[in-house]
């Protein structure tokens, strides 16, 4: 099997449907990548800055044999002082009426620290634009929590980068979607793109770690690797690549649509990425990326292990609701931040009490009500399909992966076989 050229772009056509598409060169389509997702916990305007190399959170089940989370992304705010065009909250300057106070937000933090230490993300929105956001920042590296944050880095001054590491901060993440004309078109702002580069400085002089999250679209897919060598070059500690769920003002760039086909492309070149980089590479909103992983390994005869594939190993596609969860301004809890259905809300009951008993928490762990293809597929525990994308399309979260190419062993003539 060609893996595709080393180096090069995605360009391309993908292989047959329900094979690997062959290379890991193709053209990556779909606009994409906000914030709350479950694939690369990502959190908002930037994504999952988790910490280097952490997998994040107590791995033994709590209660009930409920996993506790491994990560969550909280939207302290929905404002934003940037206006992306693929913005899942649909964030404005204004912050959502009756977002949680200081004080519920640290009794957020005591009820999520009653199910273990999560990497905690900060997100918005905008978190900087939130006053208290240090002060939270520092009550949650108290109770013992890898504290990140995702900021599209606009507002990271000298001061704001030496706060942020006061504050216990691991990891901050940037969005850099191209060079300058190109992340500046995306993020509807002119300049954004010197000002983000700034306040990159501005943390590393603070040494602060910092992550590099990039949105996928036909829009900037010629600039890929030019971005990812951009970010060796700056000091990154990973990058991260996002893929659109069609939420938000993200549901309107239907001229970015990405196909199935394109979509499996995305993710060869990805993978091969993956194998010739040092930095820490991660697809998010992207769970075949897991399946593509282990279908290359079974064609190589080599086992999944930590040692040969680091952290892809240790987790899978679809985590929301299963190790990730998104916290809205407001309270309500959700699987991620791109399917709107809600858990509960902080107000009204305990996080504890949410994340173990709440039905699409509990429906979303239960493989074995998958449907469509996805429930019919040999590695839907390893990928599980895009829960939101499912839900986006459909209406129903359990419902079929619609991005997916891939012809599972056990449909025949598109039904399930036995």
């Amino acid at each position: 099997m060609n893996h595709g050229e080393e180096g090069g772009q995605p360009h391309g056509h993908s292989g047959a449907a329900g094979s690997h598409s062959g290379a890991a060169h193709g053209h990556p389509g779909a606009a994409g990548g906000h914030p709350g997702a479950a694939g690369g916990h990502p959190g908002a305007a930037g994504g999952h800055p988790g910490a280097a190399g952490h997998p994040g959170g107590a791995m033994m089940p709590s209660d009930g044999g409920v996993r506790p989370p491994r990560v969550l992304a909280w939207e302290t705010t929905a404002a934003c002082n940037l206006k992306c065009k693929h913005c899942r909250g649909s964030s404005t300057a204004d912050s959502a009426v009756g977002e949680l106070t200081t004080e519920e937000a640290k009794k957020l933090l005591r009820e999520i620290r009653e199910t273990g230490t999560p990497i905690i993300i900060l997100s918005g929105g905008e978190p900087l634009m939130r006053d208290d956001i240090f002060e939270i920042a520092h009550y949650g590296t108290d109770l013992g929590f890898r504290m990140a944050l995702a900021t599209n880095g606009v507002l990271v001054t000298e001061e704001i980068a030496q706060k942020i590491k006061d504050a216990g901060i691991q990891r901050v993440s940037i969005s850099l979607d191209g060079r300058e004309q190109t992340h500046d078109a995306f993020r509807m702002i002119p300049g954004c793109f010197i000002d983000s580069m700034k306040g990159i400085e501005n943390l590393k002089k603070a040494g602060v770690e910092f992550q590099i999250n990039t949105t996928i679209s036909r829009f900037n897919v010629h600039e890929m690797e030019d971005v990812h060598n951009f970010a060796k070059e700056i000091g990154a500690a990973a990058h991260h690549f996002f893929f659109l769920v069609p939420t938000g003002r993200g549901a309107e760039l239907t001229e970015f649509e990405i196909t199935p086909e394109e979509y499996e492309i995305a993710l060869e070149w990805l993978y091969g990425l993956s194998r010739r980089t040092e930095l820490q590479i991660r697809p998010t909103c992207a769970p075949h990326y897991f399946r593509i992983l282990r279908q290359h390994a079974k064609e190589e005869g080599i086992e999944v292990t930590p040692k040969t594939h680091g952290l892809d190993a240790m987790t899978k596609g679809c985590l929301g609701g299963i190790s990730f969860g998104f916290i809205s301004s407001i309270g309500e809890v959700n699987p991620c931040g791109y399917l709107p259905v809600s858990a509960g809300n902080v107000r009204n009951q305990s996080f504890k009490d949410i994340w173990e008993n709440a039905k699409v928490f509990n429906d979303l762990r239960n493989y074995s009500a998958y449907e469509g293809k996805c429930g019919a597929c040999e590695y839907k525990r390893a990928c599980g399909g895009c829960r939101a994308r499912a839900y986006s399309e459909t209406g129903n979260y359990m419902e079929e992966e619609p991005l997916c190419s891939y012809h599972p062993r056990g449909i025949v003539n598109g039904t399930k076989n036995g």
